[in-house]
């Protein structure tokens, strides 16, 4: 029955996985400093910048809302439950469920861990707040049931003449 939504179940586990390794990484090999300390990859352009947020994404509720860890977990129980007792998903929608469980677990294990989640990808060519990898998952799947979404929808012109 796991496999009911295998492409769920897939993007879950490698999107955890690598978020997991890619925060152990950047623990382990930056030290927490203020002004943080960064690795400029492309200088000026992108660089890995060690940093903790205790609030939601961008910083928004800054003062440490313990209740955003509570939230992941009711969102990853939920698309569990989805994918496990709901119905056979299409392939995006599978794929983009469990992007965004990817995301929701490695930030929510942030925060009942750590108490705060750890950011590190840093592109200063447009100002944009650092961030992590469980983030970009949940943006991809946001992505992927967009396109879903968009797949589904009857295009103009493509609909049978009602005669």
């Amino acid at each position: 029955m796991i496999f009911h939504n295998r492409f769920f179940w897939i993007a879950a586990l490698i999107g955890l996985v690598l978020d997991r390794i890619t925060k152990f990484l950047t623990v382990y090999t930056f030290d927490l400093t203020i002004p943080p300390q960064t690795l400029p990859i492309i200088p000026g352009v992108f660089h890995f910048t060690y940093v903790v947020n205790t609030g939601a994404a961008f910083s928004f509720f800054n003062q440490g809302v313990s209740w955003l860890r509570w939230l992941s977990l009711g969102v990853s129980i939920g698309l569990m439950a989805l994918a496990w007792f709901g119905p056979r998903l299409e392939r995006w929608e599978q794929t983009g469920y469990g992007l965004i469980l990817s995301g929701a677990l490695g930030n929510g294990i942030d925060r009942f861990v750590l108490g705060q989640v750890v950011d590190f990808l840093d592109f200063r060519l447009i100002n944009f707040p650092v961030f992590n990898l469980a983030d970009v998952f949940i943006n991809a799947g946001i992505v992927c049931l967009l396109i879903s979404a968009l797949q589904r929808s009857p295009r103009p012109g493509n609909e049978p003449d009602k005669k």
